[in-house]
């Protein structure tokens, strides 16, 4: 086989595979259901208000990978699958390891010294083939959803502060970040005008770069802060599929 033959060249447009993490109750299942065709894998029991499909709750690891083989093997019309939540997930996996080594918390796995949490790596990353089987074969797109915390951030410049970051410990979440084409966090607008507080409702956004407040990425050119409307990402990944003509402006 030559070089030539085995070079491939343009974009390659696949599924997306979205991150959505931010505090509770701010809308990240609302975001994720009204994506293209939806049904969610649920791992926290959340869902009651949202109008959309869904399998039962997985109480299990093996409950999640059940439904990604029915996903994968089985007819259906859906488009997306949503995994809610991923914090949730994480100490399914959590339990997994522990009952593996026999033991009752993870800090003692294989002798202590936090050595279990490098057990969890080879278990996410089955997951997430799982997932990319499906982007792969049933052309379905991602979007997984976690809760936030504040982490302590240390910057090159010997600078320390706090962020927003997944509820996830370090080693998973940088997984799930790096597998991800998309980290947004969800979160609100800050009112500071006095007079504004009591009668103008803070709006819910998505912010889809980095920031010293927060972790963020996207790979479709999206301004910095958009509203937290499934319509607003849909545009960008649409733009980032259309051909691109000679001397176009990419940002309009």
């Amino acid at each position: 086989m030559t070089l030539s033959s085995r070079v491939q060249s343009g974009r390659l447009i696949k599924p997306r595979r979205a991150l959505m993490y931010g505090v509770q109750g701010v809308g990240k299942s609302s975001f994720a259901a009204s994506s293209d065709r939806p049904i969610f894998i649920p791992i926290e029991d959340g869902l009651a208000n949202i109008d959309c499909d869904r399998f039962p709750l997985a109480r299990s690891t093996k409950d999640l990978m059940d439904a990604v083989a029915a996903l994968y093997s089985e007819q259906h019309e859906y488009r997306t699958v949503v995994v809610d939540s991923l914090d949730w997930l994480e100490r399914m996996i959590w339990d997994d390891v522990s009952a593996e080594f026999g033991v009752k918390y993870l800090e003692k796995a294989d002798g202590g010294y936090g050595k279990g949490y490098s057990y969890t790596i080879p278990r996410w990353r089955t997951i997430l083939e799982g997932l990319d089987a499906l982007r792969e074969h049933r052309n379905m797109s991602v979007i997984l959803t976690a809760h936030a915390r504040a982490e302590k951030f240390q910057t090159p410049e010997n600078t320390a502060h706090d962020r927003f970051a997944p509820r996830l410990h370090k080693l998973a979440s940088a997984l799930v970040q790096e597998w991800t084409d998309e980290v947004f966090f969800a979160t609100y607008t800050a009112i500071t005008d006095p007079a504004r507080v009591k009668t103008d409702a803070p709006q819910r956004v998505m912010r889809t770069c980095e920031g010293p407040t927060h972790v963020a990425k996207n790979r479709l050119g999206m301004p910095p802060e958009l509203p937290l409307d499934w319509v607003a990402y849909d545009y960008y990944t649409k733009l980032a599929t259309q051909p691109q003509t000679e001397g176009a402006n990419p940002d309009g």
